[in-house]
């Protein structure tokens, strides 16, 4: 449990350090654009549209810019085509990766993640090689803000939920993936606090790597993380915490 409190954590540092590249707003330009597609301009027609409008403001892309890539996505100029693509593989120490990537060129795209993997003294395999090792799940992370974890039990039990974590300055509610969009709506309209709302890879036990690989973990996951194709990251490494004031 303390190993999927640490999801939320890096996935909020991770947030921060890619609106310090300026390539979150590309990466949720190209997600907004692939809900639209799938389904649709309108986001109360459109669950998926609806999480990533959600995700795209949780990252303070302004609402003109979130306006303008649907616009685009549902309009006769869009002319790329994003392909959902998902690569798996090994980090040193045998830490197992998935990476979740939108692209336009899936040659180029598996190049590149080819190259972070060998470049890192890691290894990228076949499909199905680690994600036996996570499970999917909707994540919830909620303001704690006067609302006690009894009360947050029974207010994300009444709405759906499947779990809720403690992680110390929030909450962390677990979902079913295909819950995840109701859950929340029903967790705001209780008067709930949403901080972020997305579904991702959870593995189902952390390991934790030699002292000696862990550079090359980081190193890999960062290179992995740089790639505008690339949209997410997921491992089962039990890293060291970053300082505080990296926080």
């Amino acid at each position: 449990m303390s190993g999927h409190s640490k999801w939320a954590n890096i996935k909020i540092k991770k947030g921060k350090a890619d609106a310090a590249r300026g390539s979150v707003f590309t990466k949720l330009g190209r997600e907004l654009a692939v809900a639209v597609k799938a389904g649709g301009p309108d986001p109360n027609n459109n669950s998926r549209l609806r999480d990533v409008i959600s995700k795209a403001k949780a990252a303070n892309m302004p609402n003109d810019t979130i306006q303008r890539s649907i616009k685009k996505a549902s309009g006769e100029l869009s002319s790329v085509n994003y392909e959902d693509m998902q690569y798996e593989g090994y980090a040193p120490g045998g830490v197992a990766i998935i990476v979740e990537a939108l692209t336009d060129n899936k040659n180029r795209t598996a190049g590149d993640v080819r190259h972070a993997f060998d470049k890192c003294g890691g290894s990228m395999g076949s499909t199905g090689c680690v994600s036996y090792l996570f499970n999917k799940k909707g994540l919830i992370v909620l303001d704690k803000g006067n609302l006690s974890e009894d009360d947050a039990m029974m207010m994300v039990l009444e709405a759906g939920g499947d779990d809720v974590i403690d992680a110390g300055d929030c909450y962390e509610v677990y979902t079913l993936p295909n819950d995840m969009s109701t859950v929340k709506d029903a967790l705001e309209a209780a008067g709930a606090s949403v901080i972020s709302a997305e579904v991702g890879f959870f593995p189902d036990d952390y390991i934790t790597p030699p002292e000696d690989a862990i550079a090359g973990i980081e190193k890999l996951i960062g290179m992995l993380e740089e790639n505008d194709d690339v949209q997410n990251v997921y491992h089962n490494a039990e890293l060291p915490e970053e300082d505080e004031e990296d926080d």
